[in-house]
């Protein structure tokens, strides 16, 4: 099979495009367009278990909506199962060292991405702080 260098773009540009598309309220553009940027900076310096917490924890909802969106296109490209839904801090846990430091790379590539489309998605809409 040849690898197709799409596969990794594809998810990110339809869940940013669809949270785009369906979303109006200005704060939450600014929000979500912060989150998909910071994505890779955030996830580079905590990792992914903490970057999975991080989506229980946010109060903002724009921001929960591009970290939701992130472990979709996660779990959808690794093959890794339960990794978008309640359980996947559990199954961040019990993953092997090597599968573990393989989804996090992956999930880098992934987070390099969301910044890139952001940029082409979210013209005009100012981050917000």
């Amino acid at each position: 099979m040849a690898f197709d260098p799409r596969t990794v773009a594809q998810p990110v540009y339809t869940a940013l495009r669809r949270l785009r598309d369906t979303t109006t309220e200005k704060e939450r553009l600014s929000e979500q367009k912060s989150q998909a940027v910071e994505l890779y900076t955030y996830l580079a310096t905590w990792g992914l278990m903490r970057l999975k917490a991080e989506e229980q924890a946010l109060s903002q909802e724009g921001k929960k909506q591009v970290v939701k969106a992130f472990f979709n296109a996660l779990e959808e490209i690794s093959g890794v199962a339960n990794l978008a839904n309640d359980r996947g801090l559990d199954t961040l846990k019990n993953l092997e060292t090597d599968s573990y430091l393989g989804l996090t790379a992956l999930g880098l590539q992934l987070a390099r991405e969301f910044s890139f489309w952001t940029t082409a998605l979210y013209a005009g809409i100012k981050e917000a702080d």
